[in-house]
């Protein structure tokens, strides 16, 4: 997997190039994990593979909001509208198996640069929006949840200065949701409430923090809080639990069992965790569900109940990308050996 970066005078953007071959799905599951949109290339002579159909599986499953399929070569297909339709009907009958928001089509010939920055004349019957216009004016803010406060404790900053001597600032990322100075809130696991007294930047004091930003909060009440805390709104907590069902992707070529111990690393709280039982192993290209598997391989998605030692503050994956997903970690050899979304509390 390669990253590329470049700049319009309307946005910065990152591009992750992940493979389209089965045997890098954990280079596009890693991919698609951050990204706000999904661009998949589809060949205008070969029209709607098995990579096309995994690439968008992945999209829905990792839930990003925005799927583009570009119909790439049409050069190579006399810029015809009727393979263009035919693609995309395909491609539209196939999609309504997934969980997708928003799903838009462009016919585009990247080796003459047809609709990628300037309407091609050669397509004058398509009349939507070239590649880089959409990418430009595609609506991601909302993508975001702004109502779930989360804030996962990175770090406890006491500078113990003559500047600073009572100074003591709970630094992290917002995960979702907006501090402001005033709002109530409820430190997890202990229970305790308070009520925010300032949010810091570098520069100083911030009226508002919302993701990804990066602050130090500071807490009208001295009372105990440390890496691996959250803060929450009294009346919008995350679940609190010690049981999780979830979406897997391994990693290793090791296999995941049932039964396995390994570590979990879920926002800025790390604990030990076992494999309660693996449910079933998916087909990303068919969406069969493999219940008779005893196991996952490399590249293997599946669906895995999980123990953990001290309970995780989650939510659903698909409500917080952030609080919703988690690593495995070996704990002899310190590998990533998996990422999970997590699809809920496990029903007793």
């Amino acid at each position: 997997m390669a990253y590329r970066y470049f700049a319009t005078p309307k946005r910065k953007f990152i591009i992750a190039d992940t493979p389209g071959h089965v045997q890098y799905t954990r280079n596009m599951v890693t991919g698609a994990s951050t990204a706000d949109l999904a661009l998949v290339l589809i060949d205008a002579r070969k029209g709607v593979l098995e990579q096309s159909r995994r690439h968008a599986v992945i999209a829905s499953l990792l839930q990003v909001k925005h799927l583009v399929l570009c119909v790439n070569k049409m050069d190579l297909v006399e810029y015809s509208q009727d393979r263009f339709d035919e693609i995309c009907a395909d491609f539209t009958e196939f999609a309504t198996k997934l969980e997708i928001d928003d799903l838009s089509f462009i016919p585009v010939s990247a080796l003459h640069g047809d609709n990628i920055t300037t309407h091609s004349p050669t397509m004058a019957w398509y009349e939507g929006p070239t590649l880089l216009h959409y990418l430009e004016h595609v609506y991601i803010a909302s993508d975001r949840n702004l109502i779930d406060m989360r804030f996962p404790v990175q770090y406890v900053i006491r500078p113990m200065s003559h500047e600073h001597h009572d100074y003591r600032g709970y630094a992290g990322q917002v995960a979702s949701g907006a501090l402001r100075p005033g709002d109530d809130v409820v430190v997890l696991p202990s229970g305790f409430a308070t009520t925010i007294a300032g949010v810091d930047l570098f520069g100083g004091p911030v009226e508002e923090a919302v993701p990804p930003m990066s602050v130090s909060v500071r807490l009208a009440d001295d009372i105990d809080v440390s890496r691996g805390d959250m803060l929450a709104r009294p009346n919008n907590l995350p679940t609190v639990t010690q049981d999780v069902d979830a979406m897997v992707c391994w990693f290793s070529e090791q296999p995941l069992r049932a039964g396995a111990t390994y570590l979990v690393k879920h926002t800025t709280r790390s604990a030990k965790a076992r494999v309660q039982q693996l449910h079933y192993r998916l087909d990303i290209n068919t969406l069969h569900r493999d219940e008779v598997h005893g196991s996952l391989a490399l590249n293997d998605l599946g669906r895995v109940s999980l123990r953990t030692a001290v309970p995780l503050f989650v939510d659903e994956y698909r409500k917080n990308r952030i609080t919703g997903s988690f690593i495995l970690v070996d704990e002899g050899t310190f590998e990533t050996v998996g990422a999970g979304m997590i699809l809920g509390q496990t029903a007793p």
